[in-house]
């Protein structure tokens, strides 16, 4: 699964996929799910997690400024914020629509 089109429409980013379904995701919600290890922390060997400090999001953390394809299977977003350092895989950007956040 690959999107052939990808939109930031208002809130939201509109994917069509090339098996001709479509998705719209939360913008919000995709940043917040940022799997980086600044946003998500590091699980070490032993399975400890190492986590910077929770700190408020900026205003305009939830917009996005570009988003870039990583290889055949995901994409990296840059925030309007600077964050941009996250790459969602496409099977995770769909878990992340489809739990309505």
């Amino acid at each position: 699964m690959r999107p052939v089109d990808m939109q930031p429409v208002g809130e939201e980013l509109a994917i069509k996929w090339d098996d001709g379904t479509e998705t719209f995701v939360r913008l919000e919600a995709l940043r917040r799910a940022c799997p980086c290890a600044g946003c998500k922390g590091e699980v070490d060997i032993m399975g400890n997690l190492y986590k910077n400090p929770d700190k408020p999001y900026a205003a305009n953390a939830f917009q996005l400024a570009r988003i870039g394809m990583v290889g055949g299977y995901g994409v990296q977003p840059l925030w309007a914020d600077g964050h941009g350092t996250g790459i969602l895989a496409f099977d995770y950007i769909r878990s992340v629509a489809a739990a309505k956040t």
